[in-house]
């Protein structure tokens, strides 16, 4: 019994050392203690060697905010948000640092079909798009093994019927999931990450500015070119950025 005893204890002490040595545990006590650069530094080892996720991006955007770093603070929260589009406390916690910053540059919405059609595939990350489908691979597999064994006529169109249904619904979650990996390689966006960074009419130190541009700010990549960057603001302004200013996501 005792060989037990002391076999359970050495296999606690070994999971519980392995999860206070995990970074992302380590960043968690370092963020509840207020230990905010310690949290980001493990934080960030975690994103070093790979590893990301939602919650990740999340709690290291909490960091930066609670330590009044715009532009760090934002890019993670987006970050976060890319991954889990619906959450509901990201989006809070964006807003609350998007508010730190200084320029108040107005949203055009956007109307149209491509804008609906955005708007739906966004709602997931094209990962969770393709674990979508699967699911509902093996729905199709259960109907089809239903259809198979099923006795009687009735049953068979039964689930017959939820085969097609099914099968519409992997097309569609396939096909939202290309689309949205597409839309997020072709929609480049990014973060002012100077403090302050001129937008200018020209890729060159000295063309007219059009706007002074400070940290946090969010722009949309439309072209390259040497180590300039032609960005749209979100009120549609077009001009020049340098690269090393801004930070892509």
């Amino acid at each position: 019994m005792k060989k037990f005893f002391y076999l359970f204890l050495f296999i606690s002490a070994s999971v519980f050392a392995t999860d206070v040595s995990n970074p992302f545990v380590e960043g968690n006590n370092y963020y509840n203690n207020g230990k905010y650069e310690a949290a980001i530094t493990s934080y960030e080892s975690v994103l070093a060697s790979g590893q990301q996720s939602a919650e990740l991006y999340f709690n290291l955007g909490n960091s930066y905010y609670k330590l009044h770093k715009v532009a760090p603070a934002i890019y993670n929260f987006e970050k976060a948000l890319q991954l889990n589009p619906n959450d509901p406390e990201i989006q809070t916690n964006l807003e609350f640092a998007q508010k730190m910053a200084i320029d108040d540059i107005k949203v055009i919405p956007k109307v149209g079909f491509d804008k609906l059609l955005a708007d739906f595939t966004s709602s997931y990350h094209y990962d969770t798009w393709a674990w979508i489908a699967v699911a509902f691979g093996f729905i199709f597999l259960c109907f089809f093994i239903g259809y198979y064994f099923s006795g009687t006529a009735f049953k068979k169109r039964i689930y017959f019927t939820g085969m097609f249904v099914v099968l519409i619904l992997i097309i569609i979650s396939v096909s939202s999931g290309i689309f949205e990996k597409n839309r997020l390689e072709t929609e480049k966006s990014a973060i002012v990450f100077a403090e302050t960074a001129s937008l200018k009419g020209e890729p060159k130190a000295t063309s007219q500015e059009t706007i002074l541009l400070h940290e946090g700010t969010k722009v949309f990549i439309l072209e390259s070119n040497a180590n300039w960057r032609k960005v749209q603001l979100t009120d549609e302004t077009t001009g020049w950025i340098e690269a090393e200013s801004i930070k892509e996501l």
